[in-house]
């Protein structure tokens, strides 16, 4: 039913997204599906990929979107009696819930219709994702499987631009992971497909991965979608559902933070440029996290006297609406601000290969510092980013130190094209281009 990246619904084209695999991996389970992710990120076209497939398997499909207020009044008086309207013959059932946040109690209201419905399958999305994490959690432990929808990762982004290149760093990709967690020896060092992943790569970390940007072409409609998104963000999620009366605190705390991924935050000096008391600054950061704008991670230590353990760094959870809110759209290249784009762009894609590890960065009191430490348990891989070209083999002292600190058993520093394996003390570190990650 699935063999190909691209399936027709109503003579519309849709990418599948590779979430979708994750779900067809439960698929019958009994459990309530929640799906999670920003505005925008194609989680009601997901919703049609999912109907899609249970008109194919004979159930009974109700779709029910609730920024609908109709919808959502009706459902809010009595749930229960408004789902049992829509059971109307003995065949097996499907609702997809778009939009579920808006409905309040959201998890006490689901975990009724699933202990009523029995053989009911119920698949709801959500924007918020404290609201919808506290919720469920508190109502629906056991009874519920979460996913998480974020805009294109580069696989996708190039499976819907380049099948072949697709096809190329997927396998590239994989001897990289492969490597580091396996022990493969043997790792693929030519380079003769990077000049073909150059422009990809730019115009992914220019535009980001939105499924609307991606899908356009014209670089001045692109912006545009980019500016829909945000303004609607911040009319519907923002002050709509957060109840924030004041979205010029909200715009210039996003500004000011679009020119600070990567960096250390100062709140005192996030305070002082968005006239924001210290209690308004830690909310206000707290709802561009459960939204889906940008994520905090944390330092890793494990010596409380010489490494810094209190502030965070950022990176946005899109670069192109990062861009957006910067007012930049330059090539990637020539741009002042590459680097950290390009660090954004790691710490995304690591979060995706990475799933279930702890993603930190390094710093100490004397200011060495290693930009990734990915974690779990005992293991723990530093990965530094280098966009430049490389002649042969740089490691900052920082990243030295760490290696003889810790004596991890392997390293990834991140390059612009260069391919290249060493060995440090112990430790196996390989030279990988960005396009590769």
């Amino acid at each position: 039913m699935f063999n190909n990246n691209i399936i027709k619904i109503d003579k519309e084209e849709i990418l599948i997204r590779d979430i979708f695999y994750e779900i067809l991996k439960v698929i019958e389970r009994k459990e309530i599906f929640v799906i999670k992710g920003p505005r925008q990120s194609g989680k009601t076209t997901l919703l049609k990929i999912l109907e899609f497939y249970y008109k194919k398997k004979k159930y009974e499909v109700i779709f029910l979107n609730f920024e609908d207020p109709d919808i959502l009044e009706g459902f809010e008086k009595n749930p229960k009696e408004y789902i049992k309207s829509f059971i109307l013959k003995k065949k097996k059932y499907v609702f997809l819930m778009d939009e579920y946040h808006y409905v309040k109690e959201h998890g006490k209201k689901l975990k009724l219709l699933f202990d009523i419905f029995k053989g009911v399958k119920f698949i709801a999305t959500g924007s918020s994702s404290l609201e919808i994490k506290y919720s469920l959690g508190k109502y629906l432990v056991g009874r519920v499987f979460s996913f998480e929808l974020l805009p294109f990762n580069f696989y996708e982004f190039l499976r819907f631009k380049n099948e072949r290149l697709a096809r190329v760093y997927l396998q590239k990709r994989e001897n990289l992971i492969s490597f580091l967690n396996k022990g493969t020896k043997k790792i693929d060092l030519s380079d003769i497909f990077i000049r073909e992943f150059l422009p990809y790569f730019n115009e992914y970390a220019v535009y980001g991965g939105y499924p609307e940007v991606v899908k356009e072409n014209n670089s001045e409609i692109k912006r545009m979608i980019l500016k829909n998104i945000y303004d609607t963000y911040i009319s519907k999620d923002v002050i709509g559902f957060l109840k924030y009366d004041d979205p010029f605190k909200y715009r210039c705390l996003i500004k000011v933070l679009s020119v600070l991924i990567g960096k250390l935050l100062n709140y005192k000096e996030l305070q002082d440029s968005c006239n924001i008391h210290f209690r308004e600054l830690k909310r206000l950061i707290s709802m561009l996290e459960e939204t889906y704008i940008i994520e905090r991670i944390l330092p890793f230590f494990r010596n409380p006297v010489t490494e810094i353990r209190k502030n965070p760094k950022i990176y946005f959870f899109d670069t192109g609406l990062r861009n957006y809110v910067y007012g930049n759209f330059e090539n990637i290249y020539e741009r002042p601000d590459k680097g950290e784009i390009v660090e954004n762009f790691v710490f995304l894609e690591l979060k995706n290969i990475f799933k279930d590890y702890s993603i930190n960065f390094y710093r100490t009191i004397a200011k060495a510092e290693v930009d990734f430490v990915v974690s779990s348990g005992s293991r723990i891989l530093p990965v530094e980013v280098k966009f430049k070209s490389f002649k042969k083999p740089e490691i900052t002292k920082g990243f030295i130190n760490f290696i003889k600190k810790y004596n991890p058993e392997k390293a990834l520093i991140v390059t612009k094209d260069y391919l290249n394996k060493i060995k440090i003390n112990n430790t196996q570190v390989i030279f990988y281009p960005v396009f590769f990650i």
